[in-house]
């Protein structure tokens, strides 16, 4: 037979080619011979024989090779049947179920068996030869090891480079020459001098494991008698359920009952139960929890998937059986309380059989009268009535009202054909109001009182709408709709205003003549209320035919303020305005520059015209036409109060004309300062001192640039004072300027004149003049505006 083959044992994974292979040898051919033991079942039936070992003199060495002969011998036969120099005592403590000890405890069963033979061994010549060659292996085993071990202390303890004895040192040389002098390597010599210390894994376990075993520094000598600690999983002791050894150890069983497991998954609630595939192995093992995570050798893993899988299925019908008891019990209980419900649900039923029963007694009675031809809107509605109070939920849930609308249009028809509602509107309210309530439900569109009102009392209306109402007399209508407006449904109300009134006004409209109708808004405004917005397509028309008659309107004729003054607050600010510049504002500032003030026999008729615009134009444009009269009054006042007059006089004519400013303006600052002004004037005269003309104390210095100029204006005037305007136009004529107004232009209500080239206003109220520049109109004196007309000469050339 051919050598066998060397496993490789943990040592060589280890330390690879640096292994003792003796040593490695030993242990292998070792632990391969007593797994060859454990594998043969002893037969204890066969007599006791005795095999050679050899013939060995207690005064002889033994040659290594036969000591390793003879200890693989010994620990065979220590694995097999005990032999003869055993004694009962030690026959009675280890038994026939010898068990396979490894090298310490073989070691210390041997000590023990050398001590027992010195006290007990048989005492004939072949015993004492055994026990010499016992003790004579024992010395040899020892001296071997000690051997072993001092080989392996040389070979650790001895320097770096040591090996170079073998050789011719050319590794030293080599290192020698590029400066290396012992110590670390590197530059700085910073390189390591003790080897990498070596970790030692548990079995199956990656790269990644904390929880190493520091491995001694390979410089350290190791004790023999110490082994490597074992991995965590060698430690534990493995089960062998198969066989008797481990039958003969049983655990205890623990039984868990159906009460405890349904605490114990209750207490766990509703704990998703997550499995682990371990694929680490040739078989994929599934697991729940990872406290079997890491177990190697599993025994029988498919007999132990089956169990579990059956205590599983075992545990999942408890739960059910525990689950279909709780419905059960819960059922039980709810019983009672399901029959109570439907012993009341089955009384309501009858009580609403019952009540459907009577109910349709009436109706089938109501029928034979109509039927017959005695039945009235009267006992109509008091057999509903009846129906409704006494049975209110079967009315509605029968819908007793479309019934009730069925038997009522008839007996309607007949009572509304020839009602005319423009005529008589307050007819038929009562009838109709009664059937509202009988008819009326929670439907506010399609309720069977809607259907009545539209086949009954909307022809009528429609029809006689249609024929008979005028736009221009909106009270007919407008009075039955306001009787009906409690009755009329929106739907209804809608559709006559849009599909009946909306076209009538429009076409009145589009036909009105402001000279020879009535005033529009009296038969318009009275349909804001009811259409609102949807007016608005008119007003446009209206604007127009409002405009179209003031061209040739005069202040004179106040019906004009009746007619615009309504629509005001119907017109958008912006639009009404637009038709007060345009059109009254004008004509207005016309008759108050004809207006004459006088201190006695005042006519006021031309300032009554205009105050009576005051409260419907806009307050800015008001006050340009009050200022052109407050110039007139105030000229007056100077006038009067220069000839000594009776103060008295002077004092109820300023009265007067205080109180009939409009009060729109009254309290307006502009108007409070011009009469205040006037009322200094006349304290001024009462105290006996010079009245200053008005306008000319404040604007003195900005009228008359030059004392040149002032003494032009002077002699021109003759001695009389001039106005402003007529000083601007002086000095165009000085100068050789074209001034004149500018026909149909006007800014801010002031006329615009032209100076030269140049565009002026003129505020006669505060005495300044403004000129047209690039950014607008600025404030200018007389010499700026004569400057600025010539630079445009220029500018033109």
């Amino acid at each position: 037979m051919g050598k066998e083959k060397r496993h490789e044992t943990e040592d060589d994974v280890l330390y690879g080619i640096f292994a003792d292979t003796d040593s490695d040898s030993e242990g292998g051919s070792h632990k391969n011979k007593r797994r060859k033991g454990l594998s043969k079942k002893q037969d204890l039936t066969k007599p006791l024989y005795f095999v050679s070992k050899g013939v060995v003199m207690p005064n002889h060495d033994i040659d290594q090779s036969s000591k390793d002969k003879n200890e693989n011998d010994n620990q065979d036969d220590d694995g097999s049947m005990p032999g003869v120099g055993f004694s009962g005592s030690s026959l009675a403590r280890s038994g026939f179920g010898l068990k396979i000890m490894n090298g310490d405890e073989e070691e210390e069963e041997e000590e023990e068996e050398v001590n027992d033979t010195s006290v007990d061994f048989l005492p004939t010549a072949f015993g004492k030869q055994f026990k010499q060659r016992v003790l004579q292996r024992r010395e040899v085993n020892k001296r071997s090891s000690q051997v072993r071990s001092g080989s392996r202390e040389t070979k650790d303890e001895g320097s770096v480079g040591i090996f170079e004895k073998h050789t011719k040192g050319i590794g030293s040389k080599l290192l020698e020459k590029m400066g290396y002098n012992g110590g670390g390597l590197g530059k700085n010599a910073q390189g390591i001098l003790a080897p990498i210390e070596a970790k030692l894994r548990p079995k199956n376990m990656g790269m990644g494991y904390e929880e190493t075993v520091d491995m001694p520094v390979l410089q350290q000598p190791l004790d023999p008698n110490k082994r490597l600690p074992q991995s965590i999983y060698e430690s534990q002791p493995k089960e062998k359920m198969w066989s008797k050894q481990g039958q003969s150890k049983k655990k205890k069983k623990d039984y868990v009952t159906a009460e405890a497991l349904l605490v114990k998954k209750q207490e766990q609630g509703l704990d998703v139960v997550q499995k682990v595939f371990d694929m680490r192995g040739p078989q994929v093992r599934v697991l729940t929890n990872l406290e079997n995570l890491n177990v190697d050798d599993v025994p029988m893993p498919e007999l132990q998937y089956n169990v579990r899988l059956v205590l599983d299925l075992a545990e999942l019908d408890i739960q059910k059986l525990d689950q279909l008891l709780r419905n059960e019990r819960e059922t039980v209980v709810t019983l009672p309380k399901e029959k109570e419900k439907l012993k009341n649900d089955a009384n309501r039923l009858k009580k609403q059989l019952d009540s459907m029963e009577e109910i349709v007694t009436v109706v089938e009675q109501l029928d034979h009268d109509s039927q017959t031809g005695t039945l009235t809107l009267d006992s109509l509605a008091k057999s509903f009535r009846n129906l409704k109070t006494r049975f209110p939920d079967e009315y509605t849930f029968g819908s007793l009202s479309t019934i009730a609308c069925f038997f009522a249009l008839p007996l309607l028809f007949t009572k509304f054909h020839g009602w005319d509602p423009l005529k008589n509107p307050e007819n038929h309210l009562n009838v109709v109001s009664v059937w509202k309530d009988l008819l009326q439900g929670d439907e506010i569109f399609n309720s069977p009182y809607t259907q009545l009102f539209t086949e009954v009392v909307f022809p009528a209306i429609r029809i006689s709408i249609t024929n008979t109402w005028q736009a221009q007399d909106p009270e007919p209508l407008l009075k039955f709709l306001d009787s009906w407006e409690k009755l009329i449904p929106h739907q209804a109300l809608q559709t006559v205003l849009d599909n009946i009134v909306m076209p009538k006004l429009s076409a009145a409209v589009n036909s009105w003549d402001p000279t020879k109708h009535i005033a529009i808004h009296r038969w318009v405004h009275p349909w804001i209320p009811l259409l609102g917005q949807k007016l608005d397509t008119l007003y446009p028309t209206i604007r127009y035919r409002l405009e179209s008659s003031l061209h040739v309107w005069h202040p004179s004729d106040v019906s004009a303020y009746a007619i615009l003054s309504p629509w005001k607050p119907v017109f958008d600010p912006g639009s009404w305005e637009q038709i007060m510049v345009r059109f009254i504002v004008p004509k207005l500032l016309v008759v108050m520059h004809e207006f004459k003030v006088k201190p006695v026999d005042q006519k006021v008729d031309q300032f009554d015209w205009v105050k009576i615009w005051a409260g419907v134009i806009p307050v800015h444009h008001m006050l340009h036409i009050m200022d052109v009269f407050f110039n007139k009054w105030q000229e007056v006042l100077y006038q009067w109060l220069c000839s000594k007059p009776d103060f008295q006089q002077v004092n109820t004519w300023f009265v007067g004309w205080r109180d009939r400013i409009p009060a729109e303006l009254s309290s307006n600052e502009h108007i409070r300062a011009r009469l205040y002004a006037g009322l200094e004037m006349m304290n001024q005269a009462a105290e006996g001192l010079d009245v200053v003309q008005p306008g000319v104390r404040e604007y003195v210095s900005y009228l008359k640039p030059t004392a040149t100029m002032v003494q032009q204006v002077d002699d021109v005037g003759g001695g009389v004072d001039l106005s402003l305007k007529e000083v601007v136009e002086f000095y165009a004529q000085q100068n050789d300027l074209l001034f004149k107004p500018k026909t149909g232009r006007t800014w801010d209500g002031h006329q615009v004149y032209g100076f030269g080239n140049v565009s002026i206003i003129i505020d006669s109220v505060n005495q300044k003049v403004f000129a047209k520049v690039e950014d607008g109109w600025s404030l200018v004196s007389l010499e700026q505006l004569v400057k600025l007309a010539k630079n445009s000469v220029l500018k033109r050339r």
